[in-house]
């Protein structure tokens, strides 16, 4: 079967495409990628046995997909481009990654007949509804995140099958859509095949061997709970020796987050590493003593899991998250760390050194969660039979 993935952005790198994308090829299909460059003419190259189809792609373009719910001058700009992917390379399936694109897709396939796979790597209205630019004018008056809503329930039901990344997230696809339950597949972010690759730099670990390390990789947006963090380590500061807060990741807060650091007098307790390459990210995990994802609720961080949880995990560190159902679900069932309340820097605090306290209990914790993403939820076992299974059906 020939399989044409629908991307809307520049590839690579964006490790869930690509390994979904090998599991297939390795499943005996073929594959082909639409992704989209900036300032170059459409070209064809081959990546480790994907045909990557890249078509050019303006700055208005990236602009008015913002606005691609709320006007429909983008879905117009991108039906051109994949009509003629169709043309050239005559999928026999359309796999869509996330709804951005999803619609100028939909409208082009009903009279060719081909199916949808519509594979939403997050729910994006719920986490666009975060979005600080969307909260106040302009932002809010341009883009209506209820029709996002209802347009992302549109598509679900207009795909002939639809891939999320937790059982939450099909949960409530199958209370608010009329999909079928074996229409819905969850796939979730857990390989760490390419994370582990990479080797521990010597240089790192000697900063952190004298301390007693928290760690948080991401996005640093107040809303992933980093803020909470801060304020946990001022009421740690002197309750743990040589305590200090990694923070790899960057985001509009940070200015924020530093003046938080300013006015508690911490500055001495926490690193702003900034955004760092991927292959670093073992090495600061490694020399952790405790992995975060202090997630603050909402219906986004409710039904999906943060990717730096399974590189946590993968590392063997006991993992630190909030009480978001998917990822507090998760470390419970597999007693692989603790869970906080989110939003409560005190409670955070209070599990960070119970932590530090029963370092016997956390080791125990980071071998259960390690065991568990080399078994359970290894891309193998947990990810890539469901995605042989939908193409099997189809």
């Amino acid at each position: 079967m020939r399989i044409g993935m629908i991307l809307d952005s520049p590839f690579p790198p964006d490790y869930r495409v690509e390994k979904e994308a090998l599991t297939l090829i390795n499943n005996g299909h073929e594959v082909v990628l639409f992704c989209l460059t900036h300032d170059k003419p459409f070209f064809e190259e081959t990546y480790k046995g994907v045909k990557l189809a890249h078509y050019p792609f303006s700055i208005l373009e990236y602009k008015l997909s913002a606005l691609a719910y709320t006007v429909p001058f983008y879905h117009w700009m991108m039906r051109s481009k994949i009509a003629d992917f169709i043309k050239r390379y005559s999928p026999d399936v359309l796999h869509v990654h996330d709804m951005v694109i999803a619609e100028a897709v939909l409208s082009l396939v009903k009279k060719k007949q081909i199916k949808v796979v519509l594979d939403l790597h997050e729910n994006r209205p719920a986490s666009m509804s975060e979005y600080r630019h969307l909260q106040k004018i302009p932002g809010k008056w341009f883009i209506n995140l209820k029709h996002w809503q209802k347009k992302q329930l549109q598509l679900v039901n207009r795909a002939d099958k639809v891939i999320v990344v937790t059982q939450l997230a099909k949960d409530d696809l199958l209370s608010s859509t009329a999909k079928n339950e074996d229409d819905i597949i969850v796939i979730p972010n857990t390989s760490t095949d390419a994370f582990r690759e990479h080797p521990l730099q010597p240089d790192i670990l000697k900063q952190m061997e004298h301390s007693f390390n928290l760690l948080y990789i991401g996005d640093t947006s107040i809303r992933r709970g980093t803020a909470d963090v801060l304020y946990a380590v001022d009421v740690l500061r002197n309750e743990i020796p040589h305590l200090m807060f990694w923070v790899i990741g960057t985001s509009s807060a940070d200015k924020e987050l530093k003046e938080i650091v300013h006015q508690l007098k911490i500055e001495d307790y926490v690193r702003f590493e900034g955004w760092q390459p991927e292959n670093l990210f073992a090495s600061y995990i490694s020399g952790s003593q405790v992995c975060l994802s202090p997630l603050r609720r909402n219906p986004h961080h409710d039904t999906t899991f943060a990717n730096k949880i399974f590189q946590y995990m993968a590392m063997g560190k006991p993992i630190l998250v909030s009480d978001c159902p998917s990822q507090a679900n998760l470390v419970r069932e597999e007693n692989c760390g603790m869970v906080h309340k989110a939003d409560d820097a005190d409670d955070l605090a209070e599990k960070i050194y119970d932590l530090f306290k029963n370092k016997a209990l956390a080791k125990e914790m980071g071998e259960r969660g390690k065991a568990a993403v080399f078994t359970k939820y290894s891309w193998e076992i947990a990810c890539g039979p469901e995605l042989k299974k939908i193409y099997e059906e189809i």
